[in-house]
């Protein structure tokens, strides 16, 4: 399947010829469909062509997988890609977080946008980052304030991940 990078955005045109995209969409939550494309962000698209199912072009010129992780790495987020390509290997459903102030919702296994919700929001952190109390505990409020628990994701400087799941209890 083919994509074109325009941006931070990767779309893929849908037409008779190509009815993948709808079912990535539809099967697999990737990205957002409008009208006669799938929108997919840089993060999602990386994970599909490193999995061998997307081809991302610039202005016909074919990208290499070296390319993409230089200008995810270059963006600063390469830390978020590895929790998003751990978290989608593990077979859950991810999509962006914003609207919550984190990288990531997830959804429990089976479950899917549209037909439940989401069970996690997902903060992911630098081992070497410092965060303070005030923030943490202003994760911990917003997911608790939308009935979500929240995942710390810490990545250390060797790529790997050590998830916290930070709920909120009542003394």
């Amino acid at each position: 399947m083919r994509g074109d990078l325009t941006e931070e955005i990767v779309t893929i045109k849908i037409n008779e010829n190509n009815r993948k995209a709808i079912s990535l969409n539809q099967k697999s939550s990737f990205g957002n469909l409008e009208e006669d494309v799938l929108e997919l962000s840089l993060i999602e698209a990386f994970y599909l062509m490193e999995k061998g199912r997307l081809k991302i072009f610039k202005d016909n010129n074919r990208l290499q997988e070296d390319f993409i992780r230089d200008i995810i790495k270059e963006k600063e987020i390469y830390g978020k890609y590895i929790v998003y390509k751990d978290l989608k290997d593990r077979g859950y459903i991810v999509k962006t977080g914003f609207k919550y102030g984190s990288e990531f919702r997830v959804y429990s296994r089976g479950n899917s946008p549209g037909k439940d919700h989401s069970k996690y929001l997902v903060k992911v952190i630098y081992e070497t980052h410092d965060i303070s109390a005030l923030e943490f505990s202003s994760y911990v409020r917003v997911s608790h304030g939308v009935n979500k628990s929240l995942l710390l994701a810490v990545v250390d400087d060797e790529e790997d991940i050590t998830y916290y799941n930070i709920e909120w209890i009542r003394p």
